[in-house]
């Protein structure tokens, strides 16, 4: 009963913050992007294959404990001399301590934003006025995976990482079971998009998820996804896609000038 309360306090909670409202902030950049590859969420090097380096630390508010790791956004700075009416995307990798600024952003992705051939000229800015939203992540053929990492040691601990998550939703809850059993043990959430448990079971691994849907959860399940013979740092299918829009949970806005 009080894992059922935690989970549904952690839906609740989550369903609210999930928004495709349009938000003023400010932007600042990284000089390089391994500095928020190397981020809160635990990406490592992988980060860069995310969004082509179009990466960012966001504040506390968007990162949420490591459950907005992997979110979408689109970006753009409201200089209208510099900066191009479309902006860009972004994949949130990291956490800005920096509360100044709603994100920090590699410099291609700063970049990215200017007017073509004058991205060296926002650079030279340093911190610009953005406005921004949440948008749907897409992998075109790309299933959610799973990557087990290296701190695993088999039969006591596995930990792994959620890798190509697509739509607007987050993972609040994962839990582990042999495929075709109905015993399952919760996993807990040691970094950003990284998931342990010290309780595994043996043979091939099955995987069912909540994510924030609509306004409450939705259970999805990945029923085949680690062979019995597992191994660290291999990336593995789970077979599925996640591509569900959480509903918005903001005041009403209007953002029909921005498509």
């Amino acid at each position: 009963m009080a894992l059922f309360l935690c989970v549904l306090f952690l839906l609740l909670s989550s369903a609210s913050a999930c928004d495709r409202c349009l938000h003023q902030s400010k932007a600042a950049y990284f000089s390089k992007a391994s500095a928020l590859s190397a981020g809160a969420c635990g990406y490592g090097s992988l980060a860069l294959g995310l969004s082509g380096g179009h990466l960012a630390a966001g504040v506390s508010s968007l990162y949420k404990d490591g459950a907005g790791c992997g979110a979408c956004f689109q970006i753009r700075c409201k200089n209208s001399t510099l900066c191009s009416s479309e902006g860009t995307r972004i994949t949130l990798t990291d956490l800005n301590h920096n509360n100044e600024t709603d994100f920090v952003l590699s410099s291609r992705a700063f970049m990215a934003m200017a007017n073509k051939g004058i991205g060296r000229d926002i650079l030279k800015l340093g911190i610009v006025d953005v406005e921004y939203k949440r948008i749907p992540c897409e992998y075109k053929n790309q299933n959610l995976a799973v990557r087990v990492e290296e701190s695993s040691q088999k039969p006591n601990y596995l930990a792994i990482k959620l890798m190509y998550q697509g739509g607007q939703t987050e993972v609040v809850a994962m839990d582990v079971a042999q495929v075709g059993s109905a015993n399952w043990n919760f996993m807990s959430r040691n970094q950003g998009a990284v998931w342990d448990t010290s309780r595994v079971p043996n043979g091939a691994l099955q995987f069912r998820f909540v994510v924030t849907s609509g306004f409450d959860g939705k259970w999805i399940w990945a029923k085949s996804v680690l062979p019995a013979e597992w191994k660290t740092g291999v990336i593995y299918d789970s077979g599925v896609q996640i591509t569900d829009i959480a509903k918005e949970g903001c005041s009403p806005c209007d953002d029909s000038h921005w498509r």
